[in-house]
């Protein structure tokens, strides 16, 4: 409601402006050939030429409703240009002529002298209200490609918009086959090991996983905390498949907690971490998962205690979750978003995001 008095005001103020213009304009031309002893009042001149804007600011949606009507390209243009001119000369022979009618009638002259001083009276300067008219029409068509253009804006955003979200769905999906085969894989596993209670604990744990992740299916950022508390869920289907060899330390600041990241981003870098780092040892291994807010932006890490990477095979044993990873993050944040791998002989990898820390 504000915003359509502000409008209104706007639009008034702007009218109210042409009147004062057009006034201060006749006022001028008036004293330049004045004769001597004459005097110019300006309330006098005011009072027609804001009638002058008065009447354009009441004929504007007219003419507006007009060109919507009957375009200026209509009839292969000869027809739209020839009625518009029309018009324009009709509103302009109108309002002159009503004027001089009124002036007469206010000064008593006779009717039969009417036509004698409007022929007379009549100027080049009259020819204004005809300029008017195409003004308001030009006001019209720029304010119809100005619209055309924001509801482009606003396609292609909503269009990229859509893009991404479907990328990044897609994205999602390709994840989740990888770790069911990986879990699944662990169950059959514990099967022909004859552990079915350990393999009927993992199918509720993976059941309940997924739950997790259908209800967040179409969720795009949730709090480090939710994502936590999937990540414990899948560290425990992972720790029954690693059994004593995997140990993970969580280690996240109370205030990185409700920062706000992309859905089911550290799943795969811990899968990653246990898949590279722990399973290749022969002994037990340890994953690192670590938050903080530094400046405004929060930093995770997920790191191992694994064989590392050599320079040579560092590109090639990123992986899908890696890969996607990486890739989420420049579709969301761009420039805002980094993802750094390091890799160290005999010391393990380390993968570091940096967010903008948004609450």
């Amino acid at each position: 409601m504000q915003n359509r008095w502000i409008k209104i005001a706007a639009i008034v103020a702007g009218w109210a402006f042409l009147g004062f213009v057009l006034t201060l304009e006749l006022y001028f031309n008036n004293r330049a050939g004045m004769k001597p002893g004459w005097q110019v009042d300006f309330v006098d001149l005011a009072i027609p030429q804001f009638g002058r804007a008065l009447m354009w600011a009441l004929l504007a949606p007219l003419i507006l409703m007009l060109r919507a009507r009957v375009p200026l390209g209509a009839g292969r243009w000869v027809g739209g240009v020839s009625f518009h001119f029309a018009m324009s000369f009709g509103v302009m022979a109108t309002y002159y002529l009503g004027r001089m009618l009124s002036y007469g009638i206010f000064h008593g002259e006779p009717p039969t002298e009417f036509w004698t001083s409007a022929f007379h009276g009549f100027y080049g300067r009259n020819i204004i209200d005809m300029a008017y008219y195409w003004a308001v029409l030009a006001f019209g068509y720029s304010l119809e490609i100005y619209q055309r253009y924001k509801n482009e804006e606003l396609r292609s955003a909503q269009l990229e918009a859509r893009l991404v979200e479907t990328e990044l769905k897609a994205l999602r999906e390709q994840m989740r086959p990888h770790f069911l085969f990986n879990t699944m894989n662990t169950i059959a596993v514990l099967v022909r090991e004859g552990k079915n209670d350990e393999a009927v604990n993992l199918i509720a744990r993976l059941s309940s996983l997924l739950r997790m992740s259908l209800d967040n299916s179409g969720v795009q950022e949730v709090t480090l905390r939710q994502e936590m508390d999937f990540l414990e869920r899948y560290i425990d289907i992972q720790k029954a498949r690693f059994s004593d060899r995997l140990q993970v330390e969580i280690l996240i600041e109370p205030a990185a907690m409700e920062a706000r990241i992309p859905n089911l981003i550290l799943q795969p870098l811990v899968e990653n971490a246990i898949i590279h780092g722990v399973a290749p040892k022969s002994g037990p291994g340890r994953v690192t998962v670590t938050g903080r807010v530094v400046d405004g932006q929060l930093h995770l890490e997920v790191r191992d205690d694994g064989p590392g990477l050599s320079n040579s095979t560092q590109r090639s044993k990123e992986g899908i979750g890696l890969a996607n990873t990486r890739e989420r993050i420049a579709k969301i944040y761009g420039a805002h978003g980094q993802l750094s791998l390091r890799s160290e002989a005999g010391r393990g990898v380390s993968v570091q995001i940096i967010l903008p820390c948004r609450t």
